[in-house]
This record gives C-alpha cells, structure tokens and sequence, in this order.
C-alpha cells in the first residue's frame, strides 16, 4: 500500500465512513474481505437500493458479485477506490450530500445520475458502467417578444 493509500484508509476511518461502510455491510450480510490498496470488498450485496452493481462507502466496496467475479472487475474496483478517495477529500460524510445534489444535476442534465455527475465523471465513467450523454435538449427555443413600438435595432421608439 502506497503512502497515499495509507492516509486515505487512515482519514476515512476518522472520518467514520468506513465504520458506516463495515455497518451497512454487517446489515445486508454481505461477506467482508480484506481487498487490495487498503480497501475492504464486501461480496453478495442484495438490497434494491443502491442500483449499481459496486458502490462504496469509505473504504468498503460492496459488490453484488461473489468475491471472485468482484476482484475480476479491475477496472470497477479502480473507479470504487475513486469514490474511496473522494470521501476522504469531502471529510466523509459531506460526500453523501454532495454526491446525490451532483446526481440529481446529471439527472436533470442528461437523463441518467452519472453522465454529468462531477464525482463520476472523476471516478471514470465508462469504468463505473456509465454512458457519457451530452446534456438533453432543451428543446425549441422560444422567440423573445420585443416590447411594442421600439426599435430591435437601437431601442427607439418608431
């Protein structure tokens, strides 16, 4: 494990996401595992909610694949260990809000949570399973009326 590794295992379990990662974990009885640069891979996630197929919080992963499948996803696991490090630069829990008002901006921006989701778009899109859309049509624009009797020109009145 890097130094750098070291200091965001070290500030997320100050910063309490990882014991809420290792609690949500214990609750959906997912198994805990021991994963590479410092992050814990909990295997056989089963709620609805989130509808990723990896997530994380803290330095827990939580993947609905068995362990196996999960560790043959390196490049999901690099886009989680993002995530992992975006917590510890948002002091942990601040990441949650921020995260879901960046969410909801995609959403309203592209149809999905992840295309103009800052946090993905970091994290890497394609990697965490997203699309990169462009922003949604507006759709028609509507003429501006110019007040009756000016000039579109110069503003005088005709």
């Amino acid at each position: 494990m890097t130094s750098g590794q070291r200091v965001r295992q070290i500030a997320n379990v100050l910063n309490a996401t990882t014991l809420l990662g290792l609690l949500l974990a214990k609750c959906a009885r997912t198994a805990v595992h021991t994963g590479p640069r410092g992050l814990m891979i909990a295997t056989g996630y089963r709620w609805h909610l989130p509808f990723a197929q990896a997530f994380t919080v803290g330095n827990v992963v939580l993947f609905r694949a068995a362990p196996a499948e999960a560790l043959a996803n390196p490049a999901l696991l690099r886009h989680e260990e993002q995530h992992s490090s975006q917590y510890a630069w948002c002091l942990g829990l601040p990441f949650l809000p921020l995260y879901f008002l960046a969410a909801g901006w995609s959403q309203l921006r592209t149809g999905n949570p992840g295309s103009a989701n800052v946090f993905e778009r970091l994290a890497g899109l394609e990697a965490g399973g997203y699309v990169d859309r462009h922003p949604m049509d507006p759709g028609p624009r509507r003429k501006r009326r110019r007040p009756a009797g000016k000039n579109a020109r110069d503003g005088i009145e005709a």
